[in-house]
This record gives structure tokens, sequence and C-alpha cells, in this order.
């Protein structure tokens, strides 16, 4: 799963990696937690727009919106048919900028944290979908990311990591006249050469911590 991320690019490369329509000041967050507020692309009539987002997905015929604390992933091996997705996988995806993910070891009775990320901190687009809920104070968006096989590097502390497209495969992704079998071959693990990973402090583990020493090498 894909629990934790970080966003630290600026807002000049956000717009030029993602090619927004509009301009916006970016804010720094070096542990991003479940339920709080995320930055995603959407595309709407040929324009690009950052939404800020409540990470953890409510889909639209819930009663409770508490459901989206355990909606924060989606399995991109069966987001197509699970009642929670599907529709949003056929209307509403988007794509949440990244600069890096949190992944836990387990080490004896411990958890050690990683952070995974590309090489350079440049950054990258995880697939992702949203959703409009409506409740009786208006309505609520939220967004979940999208998991897949972990690759060779991430597989040395843990299964699944998070769908990052290639930013040739953006306009794919969000464009809803893409064919399902088409959208499925996005959903492969991201090439190892261009990432690291290397372990980081316990002082991520609390999300109230968002703060640079977050990524700081142990």
């Amino acid at each position: 799963m894909c629990g934790r991320f970080t966003q630290t690019a600026t807002t000049e490369q956000l717009i030029e990696e993602f090619m927004l329509d509009e301009s916006f000041e970016a804010e720094a967050r070096y542990n991003i937690a479940p339920t709080q507020t995320v930055a995603a692309v959407r595309e709407s009539e040929g324009k690009r727009k950052l939404a800020l987002l409540k990470w953890g997905l409510v889909p639209s015929w819930s009663k409770d919106p508490t459901i989206g604390v355990r909606m924060i992933n989606a399995r991109s091996e069966t987001v197509a048919e699970k009642p929670s997705f599907r529709s949003a996988f056929k209307k509403r995806r988007c794509i949440v900028p990244s600069t890096g993910f949190y992944e836990w070891q387990k080490v004896d009775a411990k958890k050690e944290p990683y952070f995974i990320g590309m090489r350079g901190r440049n950054v990258f687009g995880i697939a992702g979908l949203w959703e409009s809920w409506e409740g009786p104070d208006g309505y609520l968006e939220t967004c979940t990311l999208l998991t897949t096989s972990a690759n060779e590097l991430v597989k040395s502390i843990h299964e699944r990591m998070p769908v990052i497209l290639s930013h040739d495969d953006y306009g794919r992704w969000l464009d809803m006249k893409t064919t399902a079998d088409e959208l499925h071959a996005l959903f492969r693990p991201f090439s190892t050469e261009m990432m690291e990973m290397y372990r980081v402090d316990k002082h991520v583990n609390s999300p109230k911590n968002d703060d640079p020493s977050c990524i700081a090498p142990v």
C-alpha cells in the first residue's frame, strides 16, 4: 500500500511537469497522511488544473463519509470491478503529484521507515481516482491512490507500490475516452533504474511531523 508520501516540487516544476493551465502557490509537504488534503491534477475541457481533495475516497453512494479512512488505496488489478472504485475509474481519474513515498520494513519486532523516490528528487505523478460525496454540509471531494506490485527496488521491503505514471502517459490517464485495455497497460511497476530508496528516521512515523528532516537519510 501507499500510506504516506511527499510533495515538495515548486509551483514552476508542477506547471511544467503536468502542463497545468493555472497559477497557484505550491506548499512543500514532507509527510502527507491519510485524511489530509492533497493536491491532484484533473482535466476538464482540455485544461488541467489542481484540485484540493481529501485523501480517502468516499463513494457517492456511501451513507457514512468515514469509509474514506479505509479507501486510501485501490488495487489496480481489481479497480475496474470493485463497487467502491469502478465508477470513478471510468469517469473520474486524476493524477496526484509526488516527490516520494514512505514504506516500512519489518525488522524483528520493529518497523524501519524508508523513503522512495526518483533519482534527483524529480516530481512524478501517481495514478488516482476522485469522487464527490454530498452530505448535510455540502459536497466533499475525495481521492484514492492506485497501487501495483512492487518493482525490484521496493520489493526488498514491501510487496506493493503506487502506480507511477510516466510523463508520456498523463494524457491517456486523464482522457476518459481511453479504453480499459490501454489503462490496464499503465499499471506496471515503475522502472527500478530511475528510483532510489534509503532509510529515514522514525521522526516520520508521526503525521504531526511535516518537515525536511522526514526525508533526511539515516
